[in-house]
């Protein structure tokens, strides 16, 4: 059974498959071709509550780097396309702490096939 990743802050981005990065402190244990189920909150459920899953995305690439290397890209990447590289650490650290030295991991991931919109073929 995958592990359950939150994608709270970045739900619509995921729901329109426009976020194929994410930065988190810890899950330094992933490594390429682990499967993950993205859900709208995974922690801190009222009673009755329950889990909302987004879909299974599959991870392509991860590596720890400071927070400050971010780039232009990785914020469109991110689903933010609106945000400079500072913007998006200033959001990062307002949302889960820490400063622009820390390291964090940059987890590339895919949405499973069983999720992708499906392909046109208008050849």
């Amino acid at each position: 059974m995958p592990r359950n990743m939150s994608f709270a802050l970045t739900t619509e981005q995921f729901k329109d498959r426009s976020k194929t990065v994410t930065r988190r402190k810890g899950w330094v244990f992933l490594k390429p071709g682990d499967l993950v189920m993205g859900c709208v909150k995974c922690m801190g459920l009222k009673p009755g509550e329950k889990i909302q899953r987004l879909g299974l995305i599959q991870v392509v690439d991860v590596r720890r780097e400071p927070l400050f290397e971010i780039t232009t890209a990785d914020c469109w990447r991110e689903g933010f396309p609106d945000l400079y590289p500072h913007q998006f650490i200033e959001m990062f650290c307002s949302e889960m702490g820490g400063d622009n030295q820390q390291v964090v991991t940059r987890i590339e991931y895919e949405y499973a096939r069983a999720n992708r919109k499906p392909e046109s073929n208008d050849g």
